[in-house]
Order: C-alpha cells, then structure tokens, then sequence
C-alpha cells in the first residue's frame, strides 16, 4: 500500500469517527484458501469523504470457475453432514463475528460510511442473531407424516440441499445482508458463492478468514466483482443449481432470462415502496417519531424504509408540519461520530440520481417541499433529509423507489382509496398503518398486497419471522425457518413392502 493509499485511510477513519483504521483485506476466498484477485482493480470508497480507502481485484474467469468447481466438490460431504453438524458451524461464525464486533463495525463505517456507533449497536449484533436462529432452526424443521398412501408401500419426505447456490448481495448493508444469504444456505445444506457488491466488500472479506478455518474448503467461496462480469459469470454457470439477489428490479430481470437457459431456481428480492397508511385517530407523536426514524434510516437506503406517506385528511396538515421539523434536525456529516443519525448515500452517482427525482418532482407546481431536498455542500455524498408533500398518486416520486433520505406525503380522505392507492404499485415488500382502532387496523393489513405490514410501527423485523415481497419486489423469503425451505427441496421417498405377517 503506497503513502498516499495510507494517508487517505486515516483521513477516512476520522470521518466516521473511527479512533484506529482496521486492517483491509484483499483477498477473495476460494476453496479455503485466500487468494488475490487476478482481474480488473477497482478503488473501494469511503462515501463519506470520497475519498479511496484501497484498490481490490475482481476474481478473473479462471478463478470464478474455480470457485464453483469447490463447491461443487465440496457439496457432496457438505450436504450429507446432519443438521447438528451445520449447527455448530454457524455457531461458529456467530461467535467469530461477535469477537470481531469491532473490527467489523468499523469496516462497515468506513466502507458504507455509517455512523459508527450505529454498525456497532445495530448491524454486527443482527448479523450474528441470523446465524444463531438458523443453527437452531435447522435442528427443528417438520414435515409430513411417513405412512402408507399406496396399499403395501410406505412413503416419506425428505428435504434436501439445492446445490451450489450463487448468491448476490447489495451494499446497503454488508454484512448483514451477507448473513441472510449465507445463513441459511449453508443450514440447508448447500455450498456457497457469495459476491458482494462491488462498492462495499471490505467486511466480508475481514471475516473470509475465519469462515476458512470454520468450514471445509470449498464449502463458501467470496469472489468480488461486478455484475456484468463475476456475476454474469455465476448465473449462467451449468454447476450452479441456485442464484439469490437482492438488488433491484431490472437486475432481477436480467438474472431471471440468465437462470432460465439453465433452468435455475432463483431467490429475488427486489425492493420496495413501502406505504404508510396514517388515520385520522393515529398517534401523531408516534408516526413522526416513527417516520423520522424508519423513513431516514440509512439514508433511506432501505427496500422497506417509510417512505411513501398516505395521510387522511383531518391530520394531514398537523402531521406534515411536525414532521417537517423532525425530519430538518436529522443530523448528518458531524465530525464527532456519535452526533450523527444518518449516513451519506453510497457513492456520487447515487447521490445524484436521488437529486435528479427530487427535482423533477419539485417541477410539478402542485409539489411543496417542506424540507431538505439539496445536495450536501461539504465532503462526502450527503444527501439532505427531504420531505415533500402535496404528491400525488400519479407522481413518478410516488411510485419509483428512490432510495435515498426522501419521503413524500398524499393526503387521502377515504381508507378505501388510501388502500388502493398502497396497493397501486409495482412493489410489494413492506407497509404500515396507523391507526388506535386495531379492528381498522388488521382490516386495512388483510387488504394490503405487501409481504410485511406493521401496525403503529415500521421497520421491525425478527430473524424468526419472513420477509419478502410479492409482484415486482420477488419471491422467496429471508429469515425465519420459511428461509430454509426456499433453500432445499422437496423429495418423495416410496419403498415398496411384502404382504401382511
């Protein structure tokens, strides 16, 4: 690492806070060893300043072929081992992960450029839940009931490993994101590629020399890379039997017509736009505090984030005006860590692509901002919290996902058409309503199309319940033991027996 590359690292670090810059690892994972990348190098930034943290190589084709070959080898011990056996290895990783808590957590504040304190208090405790649940989630599937359906022959079920599994992650979050890809797939019983995103590898590639000691060679490989090389690469493979993405809907469209030549099965989450019912008997002091809270929440940078705001009409102008004031004390781009509640966005070209929305919707004359809605003029790709009301439900700011720190607000007077409206969109993740009428509340839930509805909250999620989508935002499901279905197969075993003694 030259001077240069050094001095930009330390300058990062005070940045997010961090006292000591972590080491940053280079080398991808192959076969249980940890290799450099023999591709094209790409410069890893810190958002937060701009500045490049290191250069990485991408795995070549040589070294993607060699990965899937391992796990390919690896698949057939891997898959026979018993589920207490799969236990003790994410176990394993779970408590690697917990001993590097903060070492991990600083890589994320400098690779995503989160507030410190809250990859520590926040990710790195949840990452490490994941693999704890799916232990033990592993060790308590049920099934149907061995018996004879057929006059002289007994049947039974058996759930197996799919394979070798290709799995994508985002860069919203790293290692967490990591956790529900990896977790589960390796319970079930299958063999892992993992690539994560291209802009944010440094935390999983900090743990990739833990996972080798933990597990057989072979049995996760990590390669970096992009999605149209290492990617590409992955899902059109003949070996590989399954590919996972979250990312979004253009990108799960393109793996699908890939997967489809191979006949793949595929695991899609594709983000959201997640609506937010808001009744005339809500708890106002509850929504604001909620959707100052989960509407901005890593800069919006969230498939579930609360974003899209219907609010009936005899709350409307209350709930816009104090939220306005709750969203303008966000505080983002402080020197000292712990002042800061958001993080920039993920690079320049995210950042001005949020711009872009924001100013086109603010083109429409019936579009009122009522705070934010700028770029950040100091260093970094700061984003200013915005809100923005008087949208309406034909706005593109309305049904596009943003993905950055802006929520708009529609006023509504009818529930019935505040449920439609929700409903009126490509996406299908994640919504909530508030309402003190739970009847109202769990009515208006049953009605709406979304994979997940929180009622007087938003946000929550627990590695034992499922999450994911339906229409664009995909199928499959993350977390809970619903995970590991998606991750196996249903086969039917029938043995055949002699006459009665």
């Amino acid at each position: 690492m030259t001077t240069e590359q050094k001095s930009e690292k330390k300058r990062a670090s005070k940045m997010t806070g961090a006292t000591s810059t972590p080491t940053l690892h280079t080398e991808l994972l192959i076969d249980g060893q940890l290799v450099i990348g023999e591709g094209l190098a790409e410069p890893i930034i810190n958002p937060a300043s701009g500045e490049t943290l290191v250069t990485i190589a991408e795995a070549s084709i040589e070294q993607v072929e060699a990965a899937v070959a391992a796990a390919h080898r690896a698949f057939t011990h891997w898959s026979r081992t018993t589920p207490a056996q799969r236990a003790t290895a994410l176990l394993a990783i779970a408590n690697a992960i917990e001993k590097r808590a903060d070492q991990l957590s600083r890589l994320e504040a400098l690779n995503c450029g989160k507030p410190l304190h809250l990859a520590r208090q926040d990710d790195i405790p949840a990452t490490a839940d994941v693999f704890r649940f799916f232990a033990g989630a592993v060790r308590c599937q049920q099934g149907q009931l061995a018996g004879e359906y057929v006059p002289g022959h007994t049947s039974l079920v058996r759930r197996d490993p799919v394979g070798v599994v290709a799995s994508i992650a985002p860069w919203n979050y790293p290692l967490m994101m990591a956790a529900w890809k990896i977790a589960p797939a390796l319970a079930a019983g299958n063999t892992l590629i993992f690539k994560p995103s291209e802009h944010t590898p440094l935390s999983i590639l900090a743990l990739a020399p833990a996972l080798a000691e933990i597990l057989p060679p072979g049995v996760i490989n990590i390669l970096c890379g992009g999605g149209d090389s290492v990617g590409s690469q992955l899902v059109g493979h003949p070996r590989v039997r399954m590919v996972s993405l979250t990312g979004d809907i253009v990108t799960g469209q393109k793996i699908l017509q890939t997967a489809a030549r191979t006949l793949k099965r595929t695991h899609l989450e594709l983000g959201g736009k997640a609506p937010v019912i808001v009744c005339n008997d809500a708890d106002i002091d509850a929504v604001v505090q909620g959707v100052r809270t989960h509407g901005y929440y890593n800069a919006g940078q969230d498939c579930t984030a609360a974003c899209r705001i219907y609010a009936q009409a005899g709350i409307h102008d209350r709930l816009v005006s104090e939220l306005g004031e709750a969203v303008a004390s966000l505080r983002f781009a402080r020197k000292r860590d712990q002042d800061n509640e958001i993080p920039p966005l993920i690079s320049s070209r995210q950042r001005d692509r949020v711009a872009s929305f924001v100013e086109r919707a603010l083109g429409q004359p019936h579009i009122e901002r009522v705070t934010g809605a700028a770029v950040h003029s100091g260093a970094g790709f700061y984003y200013q919290p915005t809100l923005l009301a008087g949208c309406k439900q034909q706005d593109e700011i309305v049904q596009r996902e943003v993905f950055g720190p802006v929520v708009t607000v529609t006023r509504f007077d009818d529930l019935a058409q505040a449920v439609d409206w929700a409903n009126d969109s490509e996406y299908g993740l994640a919504s909530s309503v508030w309402t003190q009428n739970l009847d109202k509340a769990m009515q208006v839930a049953a009605r709406l199309q979304y994979g997940c509805t929180w009622i007087n909250t938003h946000f929550m999620l627990a590695s034992e319940m499922p999450h994911g989508g339906l229409k664009r935002s995909g199928y499959g499901k993350d977390l809970s033991s619903d995970s590991l279905q998606d991750y196996s197969v249903v086969r039917h075993i029938m043995a055949r027996h002699g006459t009665d003694f």
